[in-house]
């Protein structure tokens, strides 16, 4: 997934952007899971991991312009009668000193799921990538598998109110979304605390028959 224009770079608009954290960062981390799952399996529990594209196409205003991929999944999962315990989705999980605030439609539809997640944070040393502070309801992927699939997940997702997008970070949707705003310290803070929730979830489930 990635923006096919860079609307926040007016150099160069029309050209798509290269995506290294709104989009590409979520996807390092969950190879990584998925590589460690391997290899020390879990017992009592599944994991499906999700890429969905077409999240990053849609058109300011048109709300249902985006998340295109997820709509179709939840509308049509990949297994009828898909259900799991919860989601969690990552979104922008890679920049330099990226702080994850509370999110308004993770709280509002799955906030036992982002209150393990922020606590398990806290326990590993994260607190200061996962923040209690509360923000407003972000359109994303994780509202379309809420509303339509019923499934509650939350949105891990990096907001920057004081960058000059006034959302999502000075690099956001431009041309600067590249490595230089990726950083091994806040995709480790990210991995480490997923795969702690996912692993500490399956010890306090009943073993599978």
């Amino acid at each position: 997934d990635s923006r096919p224009w860079a609307d926040q770079d007016d150099s160069a608009e029309t050209a798509p952007i290269l995506a290294a954290n709104d989009g590409a960062s979520g996807v390092g981390v969950l190879l990584e899971i998925a590589r460690l799952i391997k290899t020390s399996p879990l017992k009592n529990i599944g994991v499906d991991v999700f890429f969905i594209d077409t999240e990053d196409y849609g058109k300011p205003g048109y709300e249902n312009s985006y998340c295109l991929g997820a709509q179709h999944w939840a509308a049509n999962p990949h297994v009828p009668g898909y259900k799991a315990d919860f989601g969690i989705l990552l979104d922008m999980v890679g920049a330099p000193n990226a702080v994850f605030a509370r999110e308004g439609n993770s709280t509002f539809n799955a906030s036992w799921v982002q209150d393990m997640v922020w606590s398990n944070a806290a326990e590993l040393g994260y607190g200061r990538f996962f923040s209690n502070e509360r923000i407003g309801p972000i359109t994303d992927d994780h509202l379309y598998i809420n509303n339509i699939i019923k499934i509650p997940t939350i949105d891990v997702i990096h907001y920057d109110p004081g960058s000059s997008s006034g959302t999502f970070g000075e690099y956001w949707h431009t041309h600067d979304d590249n490595m230089d705003m990726i950083d091994k310290s806040t995709l480790t803070a990210v991995g480490r605390t997923v795969t702690f929730t996912v692993y500490k979830y399956e010890a306090e489930q009943t073993p599978l028959p």
